[in-house]
């Protein structure tokens, strides 16, 4: 089954990587020896498709020093276009809905091929000015182009504060939403308090629950774990203290994480919920690349089995 199959039909099993296109200062050459990287690394695992993020400054989220800067990116749209034709499965190009004009938003979506699929992101704050807001992009979806599968993103941490991101679920669900990816994950007991919440609402409103697909990342470095924490991403302190302490942290994380994996997939395939993987690597570092590719096969194979 396709990508969109799984996805439409809510079956789950969907396996996914997640890569954040090249710089905007790279050149045309560094941007095309990217491209042939990506596709070449991604070739050999067993994906359903491929997430193309679309990153915004978060500043106004947080007001603590970012650990890594924020350097703007290329369009994720133009970069699957002009330099990823050797790709030939799905992508799901993440739109940060408020970067962009209501027009431009809908020329995109007019001209947007069959092979992919978006994920639309709001603001990262109540105070931020935006162009288009989340229920605009919604509607403006709806009415140009309602055939292209959209995604939510859904956040365990903000289920923890509020209790209330399952009805957030639900909303943008009954707003064109066919499934959903997580913020990466760390915390499994405050992502399956989410997952009870939203699979028994389905339930008692009569909804099929849609597919969750959940967000694994490395982190190899005491860098990349103060950059995880300041995305909001909840790390136990058990966890962080043992990265914070370990000679291997990569190693252990990869434990960790893989763990991880094995208990979502036991805990969705109990609960009867639709699910599927997404790795990512929100490092640069080779290691930590070339560890999220093995950490995919992995996943992959627990996911097929």
């Amino acid at each position: 089954m396709s990508l969109q199959s799984k996805l439409e039909q809510a079956t789950g099993g969907v396996m996914l990587f997640g890569v954040t296109p090249p710089r905007r200062s790279a050149t045309p050459e560094k941007v095309k020896e990217i491209a042939e990287v990506t596709v070449k690394r991604l070739a050999g695992l067993d994906l359903d498709g491929l997430i193309l993020y679309d990153i915004d400054d978060e500043s106004d989220r947080n007001p603590d020093e970012r650990p890594f800067p924020y350097l703007p990116t290329m369009d994720p749209a133009v970069f699957y276009s002009d330099h990823l034709a050797a790709w030939d499965k799905p992508v799901v190009i993440y739109r940060c809905v408020g970067k962009y004009t209501p027009s431009a938003l809908g020329e995109w979506l007019s001209e947007a091929d069959s092979n992919v699929l978006s994920v639309f992101v709001g603001a990262s704050s109540g105070d931020k000015e935006v162009r288009t807001t989340l229920r605009q992009a919604q509607e403006l979806r709806a009415a140009v182009r309602p055939n292209l599968p959209l995604g939510s993103v859904v956040i365990g941490e903000r289920h923890a504060r509020n209790g209330d991101e399952h009805h957030r679920m639900i909303a943008k669900q009954r707003r064109g939403s066919t499934f959903f990816v997580t913020q990466v994950i760390y915390d499994l007991n405050e992502t399956k308090n989410l997952l009870t919440d939203y699979y028994y609402e389905c339930q008692a409103l009569g909804l099929t629950p849609r597919p969750v697909v959940f967000t694994l990342s490395l982190c190899g470095s005491e860098k990349t774990l103060e950059f995880l924490k300041w995305l909001g991403v909840d790390v136990p302190r058990w966890l962080s203290t043992t990265l914070s302490h370990s000679s291997d942290p990569l190693a252990d994380s990869y434990r960790e994480t893989l763990a991880i994996a094995r208990d979502l997939h036991g805990f969705c395939t109990r609960l009867g919920l639709p699910f599927g993987f997404h790795v990512e690597s929100v490092s640069i570092r080779r290691a930590e690349i070339e560890a999220a590719t093995d950490l995919a096969t992995e996943v992959a194979a627990l996911l097929r089995g």
